[in-house]
């Protein structure tokens, strides 16, 4: 029997972080993987990032994780969605070299002090007195530690279907985890079923590209990682193109014919699907109006031998899924190299779990990425670093380490599993988080950077840079707040020059560059100095202070819900008074009979908008 500190139990992207933020903050860890060739393994798209995804990455990157850095060094292309809009809502993607991507990873793995990998599957827990003690595995070894965390992904007891064709694995072509399961129910802990799927990949020779739309990455790239050199990364990164090509009536007809042969119809799948990453037959099922869906032809390597077709996941037949491929203009001739599948695992329901991650009923067990209910890598990694983090600072006697919602996309995501609990595979979206204004991705390493620092995640010489940042856009921000500018007539001629409408009254700098029309080019003109400074460090400035109102405003909301949350709830209160409250949380409050709002908020599924509605209720009985 060998003893650690940690035991991670898988090697994807929850693992990955986990068991990197454990043994760089000095604990002896073991990660346990039933493949060590597949740790890093992207069993999806060939992508990182998105709209909110790419938020997470950024902030766990602010905390010392790795994700960051390794699509900077695997990324084969990059770009800004929604960049017409604003910065809020904006959202880093990156295509990735998938075996680049898992060698790089790998080897982290392998070369990190404190750091050990076995090959194994874990076949269930060793738990003394409600409180987890170690693993055994499939070769009926025991492994002892202080403190386990589970980052099992679809691997549950998972299920592969392609038509009528089902098959017990993990992943295409691995196998499953069978027995993990049984322990978690045996522990108590309640379990559910979820179903997620992917689509086909194709020869890339076998496609002709010049029938499709190109879709090139952006000509100055930006990196993930906040410590990734931009200017050398935008100079020096080689960018691949995607393409997009469309489905048509004809396959939309084929795949309509083939309904009765589709497991996600015929109730030979159970668990419930990604209603934002639905499969094309659900498309055509629920969209038989729309005439054509997209389809992203992405590259999966940097030779690019291999094409995954992004939106056209699937588990039908394969002689369906040939016909419904050639059906595609461009497609004609294409060659599958593997088909698109549905995969049917096991889950924990999120809300066993506290905020930390630990679940409540097992001591010093803690679960994260898709056993949590979530779907997507950068999901998995944020929280398995913030297992990671939080079963080291416990190992060292320390308070753990939970973000808030107003702090970070993380926050919100973890608040939203452990209080609400899910359902469906849990997605992140920018409308989840109610202060995305304060929570925008180029904020992350300021928002972030000092709990990364104070963990040791983060080098002094990090940490060093990010207030350098952060003191150059105050200075700058504060420039803009206090410099006055009056209608005189050079200066109006000026602003004629810049093609910005005059001004008839004295107006701050800051007021100027909030209109709309005012853009980055134009600030050196208006304040010289800012010339001297880095471009992203003058567009930073120009985005506080267009958005100076609205943060100011967000401010307000939550320190007044700060202050909120300490108002205490008269005893006997009646909530069935309370108009504007779900039959569902009226319940639970009576259930519970919380002393106060702070105790409210931690109750599964009480939102932030029932606790304002609860808070006025309760100020009107005070006053009666």
């Amino acid at each position: 029997m060998i003893n650690y500190d940690v035991i991670v139990v898988g090697g994807g992207h929850a693992g990955i972080e986990a068991a990197l933020a454990s043994a760089r903050m000095g604990h002896n860890t073991l990660m346990v993987s039933m493949l060590a060739e597949q740790v890093g393994a992207t069993s999806c798209n060939p992508a990182v990032g998105g709209l909110a995804k790419g938020h997470l990455v950024r902030e766990l990157d602010a905390l010392g994780g790795e994700m960051g850095l390794l699509t900077d060094e695997a990324g084969i292309q990059f770009r800004i969605l929604n960049i017409t809009k604003g910065p809020a809502v904006r959202g880093s993607r990156a295509q990735i070299d998938m075996d680049r991507y898992r060698m790089i990873a790998r080897n982290t793995i392998l070369t990190t002090p404190n750091m050990s990998l076995i090959q194994e599957t874990v076949t269930s827990l060793i738990i003394e007195d409600n409180t987890v003690v170690g693993v055994r595995t499939h070769l009926l070894n025991e492994y002892r530690a202080q403190r386990v965390i589970l980052t099992t992904g679809t691997f549950l007891n998972g299920m592969i279907h392609i038509g009528e064709i089902r098959q017990e694995a993990g992943r295409f072509g691995e196998f499953a985890a069978k027995g993990l399961t049984d322990s978690l129910r045996e522990a108590g802990l309640a379990v559910g079923r979820l179903k997620t799927g992917t689509c086909p990949r194709v020869d890339s020779s076998s496609i002709d590209f010049s029938v499709m739309e190109i879709q090139d990455g952006d000509t100055l790239p930006n990196p993930f990682s906040f410590r990734t050199d931009r200017v050398k990364f935008a100079q020096e990164k080689k960018q691949l193109p995607c393409y997009i090509a469309y489905t048509n009536e004809e396959t939309h007809t084929l795949i309509e014919g083939n309904f009765h042969r589709a497991p996600l119809f015929t109730g030979q799948i159970e668990g419930v699907g990604p209603r934002y990453c639905p499969s094309i037959e659900d498309k055509v099922n629920r969209f038989r109006d729309k005439e054509r869906h997209h389809l992203f032809i992405e590259p999966q390597t940097a030779e690019n031998t291999e094409c995954y077709i992004n939106g056209m996941s699937t588990s039908l037949p394969p002689d369906v899924q040939r016909s419904m491929i050639h059906s595609v203009i461009g497609m004609e001739n294409a060659k599958i190299v593997r088909y698109g599948y549905a995969i049917e695992y096991d889950y924990v329901d999120p809300t066993e779990l506290k905020h930390t991650l630990e679940t409540k009923k097992v001591k010093h067990l803690y679960c994260a990425g898709q056993i949590n209910g979530t779907t997507g890598y950068e999901e998995a990694a944020a929280q398995g670093l913030m297992a990671g983090i939080n079963a080291a600072l416990s190992l060292s006697g320390k308070e753990p380490l939970v973000l808030r919602r107003d702090e970070a996309y993380i926050g919100v995501l973890i608040d939203d599993l452990v209080t609400k609990g899910t359902k469906e595979p849990y997605r992140m979206f920018t409308s989840r988080a109610e202060y995305r204004l304060l929570l925008r991705e180029e904020t992350a390493d300021l928002r972030l950077g000092k709990y990364g620092h104070a963990l040791g995640l983060i080098s002094d010489e990090e940490m060093e840079r990010i207030e350098l940042k952060r003191s150059q856009i105050n200075e700058g921000t504060s420039l803009l707040e206090t410099t006055i500018f009056t209608p005189t007539k050079e200066f109006l001629a000026f602003l004629d020059s810049i093609d910005e409408e005059r001004i008839n009254d004295r107006i701050t700098g800051t007021q100027l560059v909030s209109r709309k029309s005012f853009e980055l080019e134009k600030l050196p003109k208006l304040i010289p100095s800012f010339g001297e400074l880095d471009p992203y460090i003058q567009e930073q400035i120009l985005i506080e202070a267009k958005y100076a109102r609205y943060v100011e405003k967000q401010s307000e909301d939550i320190e007044k819900m700060s202050r909120m949350l300490h108002i205490a709830i008269p005893e006997n209160f009646d909530f069935k008074s309370v108009s504007g409250l779900s039959n569902e949380i009226v319940d639970k409050l009576g259930r519970f009979n919380p002393p106060t709002l702070q105790a409210a908020s931690q109750i599964s599924g009480i939102t932030p908008a029932a606790l304002d509605i609860l808070q006025i209720y309760i100020k009107m009985a005070g006053k009666k």
